[in-house]
């Protein structure tokens, strides 16, 4: 697992808030939410810390989510790994041998068959589950994908932390710098 034991993956929207991130001892950080025009910049901020970054592909402003900007966002940008809820995005990630995270939106049952079958299909290297707060949700997915898990969304506690993680997760995405704190390497 390239990412040494590290329970916490720091994420964030703002520039401010990737400062905050990168002054942390975390070795990964996730991009949320960027313009393109401040990829450049982003990717120079985070590898001037030595970090390594995870981009959710989705929420580049000014980016299409098609298979060209995937490509795009692996062979010029060169994340450590590509986040995204499309197919075209995690294959694409995959066929560059950048990490591919599948994002799911678990909002029902009905939810949850599509993303079995969209994992079936991409066969990403970890899932991200949302809402992270959902540990009976993350054992299950987890049992039927036998694939690494991440908790994502609605995270706001010590304890919802230490839940997904006993729940299987490999890590938890939080936004909220005092679990960053908290669970510091």
């Amino acid at each position: 697992m390239p990412f040494h034991n590290q329970k916490i993956l720091p994420a964030v929207r703002k520039i401010k808030e990737l400062e905050k991130a990168l002054e942390t001892k975390y070795e990964y950080v996730v991009v949320l939410d960027c313009h393109i025009s401040q990829l450049s910049y982003i990717v120079q901020m985070v590898r001037a810390h030595k970090k390594k970054m995870l981009l959710h592909a989705d929420l580049i402003h000014g980016l299409n989510n098609d298979e060209h900007a995937a490509e795009y966002l692996c062979q010029v940008i060169k994340p450590a790994g590509l986040i995204s809820t499309r197919a075209n995005v995690i294959v694409k990630a995959k066929q560059n041998r950048i990490l591919a995270i599948q994002r799911m939106f678990l909002l029902d049952t009905n939810a949850l068959e599509k993303s079995y079958a969209l994992v079936e299909r991409t066969k990403p290297d970890y899932i991200e589950v949302l809402p992270g707060i959902m540990p009976h949700i993350i054992t299950e997915v987890y049992q039927s994908t036998n694939l690494p898990i991440f908790a994502g969304g609605l995270i706001r506690s010590v304890t919802d932390v230490e839940n997904a993680l006993k729940a299987g997760a490999v890590a938890v995405t939080t936004s909220r710098r005092d679990l960053w704190d908290h669970f510091s390497v």
